[in-house]
């Protein structure tokens, strides 16, 4: 399955050796890399993100290696290595995703699962660059975020869009396996409905999210069938349960991948 990584910290840090280790996992996941920054050189915060991803395994990247090299600070980012479920192995499908608001802020997204029951997602097959369920999600959610703006008559504040969020993920979770990790800017969003398949770890001032854990630190389970917002390397919010865990059903998978090849 793909695998996700997401850093938030209260300032600034290098976090070269989280990343290492995190691709160092594309043995397993070699559809596609993608790494997402939000600062400058100088560590000024970015009106949008700064998107390297290849549809080639992390390990044989040499945009990967020489970033790394280069050495990563940031106060966040977001991370993803792929393994092709939904959506061939090609950049338009790598992840991170992102989308901007009718308010100008910017959305990003990666996503480790696969949506089985995706009505909802439909309206946004004919506008998304690829083939992922996982860019529709995104679209979708950023849809809801400025239906919400337009009925307020204002951007939404950070309680605004977390309410937002929290509705539209919980409905999107039922029959679905939905492990996502957002940013937009200010807020880390989290879900997960399957169970051990996201993981936190507290690292000083960080909070570091990992589909699996990293070889130090004291890494946990994170809370799932819930949102959770985090900023600046604390966690600020939860919502109340949703109830829709996702159980391993090999006839989902069946029956999406004939629906995918059109059978």
């Amino acid at each position: 399955m793909c695998e996700l990584l997401g850093i938030s910290a209260k300032q600034r840090r290098a976090f070269n050796a989280v990343l290492r280790e995190f691709f160092s996992h594309a043995e397993q996941n070699p559809h596609g890399w993608g790494l997402a920054r939000f600062t400058d050189a100088g560590g000024v915060r970015l009106p949008q993100p700064l998107i390297d991803k290849e549809p080639c395994k992390a390990t044989t990247s040499e945009r990967l290696r020489a970033l790394l090299d280069a050495g990563i600070e940031e106060q966040a980012l977001l991370a993803h290595i792929r393994f092709a479920s939904i959506g061939h192995p090609e950049y338009v499908n790598c992840h991170p995703f992102t989308a901007t608001d009718s308010s100008g802020r910017a959305w990003t997204l990666i996503h480790n699962g696969t949506i089985f029951h995706g009505e909802a997602l439909n309206d946004y097959l004919n506008i998304q660059s690829g083939s992922t369920d996982s860019e529709r999600v995104l679209l979708y959610l950023v849809d809801r975020i400025d239906r919400a703006q337009a009925q307020a008559g204002r951007p939404l504040d950070a309680e605004g869009r977390f309410e937002v969020l929290a509705t539209e993920i919980a409905a999107l979770a039922d029959g679905n396996k939905l492990n996502l990790l957002i940013y937009d800017g200010e807020v880390m969003y989290v879900h997960t409905n399957l169970r051990e398949t996201l993981h936190y770890c507290q690292d000083d001032d960080a909070l570091i999210f990992s589909t699996k854990p990293l070889s130090t630190g004291t890494w946990k389970p994170v809370p799932f069938t819930r949102l959770l917002a985090v900023r600046d390397g604390a966690f600020i919010r939860e919502a109340p349960p949703h109830g829709h865990e996702y159980v391993y059903d090999p006839e989902d998978y069946r029956y999406v991948y004939m629906g995918y090849a059109m059978l």
